[in-house]
């Protein structure tokens, strides 16, 4: 017996096209997307533009940010910056005349004694009298001789002077047959690999004829007797600082911090640049080398290490000044007659 198998072959077409494909490619090579698949490919696409977009603006953010935030950390250094030039003025040290800072006293720590040992001339501060002449200042009614040191504490011929008159210049100021005045300058503030020793050791000075003025002179010949080497780093704050503190002072945490902030070093840089546009109560002077000193507003010009020289020019000068006093009021005398 025979089967006829045409219906069931219908059926299994019928089955066959209901579970046709979402996506048939037609005879034409399109491809069929039912409704569906469609919306959920759109929404898909949708998210992805909204999530690139969001991206790019997340990272559009980020650079004005960045940007912003640069550009106020600019402006607040220089904020800064300007605000701490407009509110720290130059500091002027209240004991300084002129520049300079007069020698009230002569006190001294060790380093002053055997500074005095090795300075100690021959002959010595006060020469035998010879003849008539005395050439050695010493106190009268008249004004004291007034004698200015110009000093760079880098300065070697600052330093081979000082040593040589040292001892000289003590008793005279004692006596009271001068008044000596010392004015720190930084001339030499390049040469010392980039930490301008003189212009701090001249702020240092300032700060001890500040807040210890009794200690300056003391200060002033250990500075110049511990004088570092030229193009070398030189003495810290902290050790210049200890040294003003070995001299002692009445205010000694004051002086410290006056020190090792560098308080005076503006003013020591107007008062170089002054002493170089010329001095006062000189016929013309002006700072053009590393020191100088001066004796009744004339320049010592002779041997820094010779301090017999030094004491002639001080008696000769003096001497001179006297002269031209007494000559510019002359008195009759009497007058040979035929």
């Amino acid at each position: 017996m025979s089967h006829d198998d045409t219906p069931n072959a219908s059926s299994s077409d019928e089955s066959a096209t209901s579970e046709t494909p979402a996506n048939e490619v037609t005879p034409t090579g399109e491809t069929q997307v039912v409704p569906g698949r469609r919306e959920a490919v759109r929404e898909k696409a949708q998210q992805v533009h909204v999530q690139q977009s969001r991206a790019r603006i997340a990272r559009r953010v980020a650079l004005i940010t960045g940007a912003v935030a640069a550009v106020a950390v600019v402006a607040v250094v220089v904020s800064w910056t300007i605000s701490g030039a407009v509110s720290r003025p130059q500091l002027t040290p209240k004991s300084a005349d002129d520049g300079g800072f007069a020698v009230t006293a002569i006190t001294g720590s060790a380093a002053l004694g055997s500074l005095a040992e090795v300075a100690t001339p021959t002959p010595t501060a006060e020469p035998e009298v010879q003849g008539d002449e005395t050439p050695t200042p010493t106190p009268t009614t008249t004004a004291p001789v007034e004698i200015h040191v110009y000093v760079d504490y880098l300065s070697p011929t600052a330093r081979e002077w000082q040593l040589a008159n040292s001892a000289q210049l003590s008793t005279w100021v004692t006596d009271g047959a001068v008044t000596l005045t010392y004015h720190p300058v930084a001339m030499l503030t390049a040469k010392s690999n980039g930490t301008k020793y003189s212009l701090r050791a001249a702020s240092a000075a300032a700060c001890v004829a500040t807040y210890a003025p009794d200690s300056f002179f003391a200060f002033n010949a250990d500075l110049l007797e511990r004088q570092p080497s030229i193009d070398s780093d030189g003495l810290s704050d902290k050790m210049l600082a200890d040294l003003a503190q070995a001299n002692g002072g009445d205010d000694l945490t004051r002086l410290r911090d006056c020190i090792e902030t560098e308080a005076f070093a503006s003013w020591v840089k107007t008062s170089t640049e002054s002493a170089v546009a010329g001095i006062d109560g000189t016929d013309g002077l002006a700072l053009t080398g590393n020191s100088l000193v001066t004796v009744n507003g004339q320049a010592y010009v002779g041997a820094s290490d010779d301090p017999a020289e030094f004491s002639q020019f001080v008696l000769t000068t003096a001497s001179g000044k006297s002269a031209k006093a007494q000559s510019a009021t002359p008195t009759p005398t009497a007058s040979v007659t035929p």
